[in-house]
């Protein structure tokens, strides 16, 4: 005699134990599981690596230029209104001010997560419609405006410097020079240099032809200056004594309209008997430094003591060169192509006894700290599955 069987219920399941019962026995899932181990990969082989995180902090630099004007009237009439005015934008979280001869410096910071177009939008509207604080008929020109964000933060950070003799402004003619390769590499967005004396045109006077052709220093002044109205023209160093044997320097920042040491020497200062005087007739016009304001060292470490006429602890002048990212580059291959760059210019552009130290590489640090994070990932995954 038989007995019948029953057959024993199959439990009754959710939505997802369905799913995945669907699945424990289906010929796909391997399928499946190879492509997302693959878009995993691809994953992360594509994804940008960088140090700053790319998050919307919006500032701007607005420059106001009142020429002429001392600092105390810059705060008053141009820093005082226009930190007003600022500070009513919608989303602006600081705003800060620096009256400067000549010129009123504004920072604006907006918040975290206002977007870049956005916040910058908002600053052109309130400036363009607000013009009217400036005040009228005094020669305030108008705002200029300096976005900053995070992509501004440069990724790699070289410094030039030499045990040898060489002045900061050799090392920034030098350093031009190698902005103009680097740009060259994929990625970069601005290359410049930071720390150099700036390049000028020097005017050496001379007191006796001054003299013989009756050319006051006054007049040689306002005459540098009323063809050069891009830029102040400078001051004279020392005030002119009888000594024939002493010359005085002059020194002009090179504008829009004075570019050269040749435009600078063709500038008419005075006549005699109907004659232009010009000033290379009456000074020596040369290319050089500006007067220093600032001075910038690099002092090496026991690392960099191995190079020849190098002292451990001994500091030298130098000059530094900042490389930023485009938006969306990956810090990583920018970083590097960087600084391969800059091995190929070495005993070329780069002369024989100037170094070229790599004092930061935010490409390097987010290379080991993706490949950390990535180590860590791995060995989470690998546990999950092993329980």
């Amino acid at each position: 005699m038989q007995t019948p069987q029953t057959d024993t219920p199959r439990e009754k399941l959710g939505f997802s134990g369905s799913v995945a019962r669907a699945f424990q026995a289906n010929a796909i899932t391997p399928l499946l599981a190879l492509v997302a181990l693959l878009l995993g990969l691809f994953a992360v082989l594509v994804t940008p690596r960088e140090e700053e995180p790319q998050i919307n902090v919006t500032m701007a630099n607005v420059l106001i230029p009142f020429p002429g004007a001392s600092s105390a009237d810059v705060a008053k009439m141009v820093a005082g209104p226009a930190e007003h005015v600022l500070s009513q934008i919608q989303g602006i979280e600081h705003t800060y001010s620096v009256a400067r001869p000549g010129v009123a410096v504004l920072t604006v910071q907006f918040q975290v997560g206002v977007p870049r177009t956005e916040a910058l939008v908002r600053l052109y509207d309130v400036l363009n419609a607000n013009q009217d604080w400036l005040p009228a008929g005094l020669g305030v020109l108008p705002p200029i405006v300096k976005p900053k964000g995070i992509d501004d933060v440069p990724v790699l950070v070289a410094t030039l410097w030499s045990p040898d003799a060489r002045s900061a402004h050799d090392l920034e003619r030098i350093a031009y020079s190698v902005e103009t390769e680097l740009k060259r590499v994929p990625g970069t967005r601005e290359v410049q240099t930071i720390g150099g004396p700036g390049r000028a045109v020097q005017v050496w006077l001379d007191p006796a032809r001054l003299r013989e052709r009756g050319v006051p220093v006054e007049a040689l002044h306002n005459a540098i200056r009323s063809a050069n109205q891009a830029l102040p023209s400078g001051s004279v160093a020392n005030t002119l004594d009888n000594s024939p044997q002493r010359s005085d320097m002059l020194t002009v920042e090179t504008g829009e309209f004075l570019r050269t040491p040749q435009d600078v020497g063709d500038i008419v200062v005075g006549t005699s008997n109907g004659r232009p005087i010009y000033l290379r007739e009456v000074a020596r016009v040369e290319a050089g430094a500006k007067l220093p304001q600032r001075y910038v060292w690099f002092t090496p470490g026991t690392a960099d003591a191995a190079i020849d006429g190098v002292q451990a602890g001994q500091s030298y002048p130098a000059v530094t060169i900042t490389v930023t990212k485009k938006p969306g580059e990956n810090a990583v291959d920018v970083a590097a192509g960087a600084r391969a760059r800059l091995d190929e210019l070495r005993n070329t552009v780069i002369p024989d006894g100037v170094q070229a130290t790599i004092t930061r590489d935010y490409g390097q640090t987010a290379a080991e700290k993706a490949n950390k994070l990535i180590q860590k990932l791995a060995f989470a995954t690998g546990s999950v599955i092993l329980l």
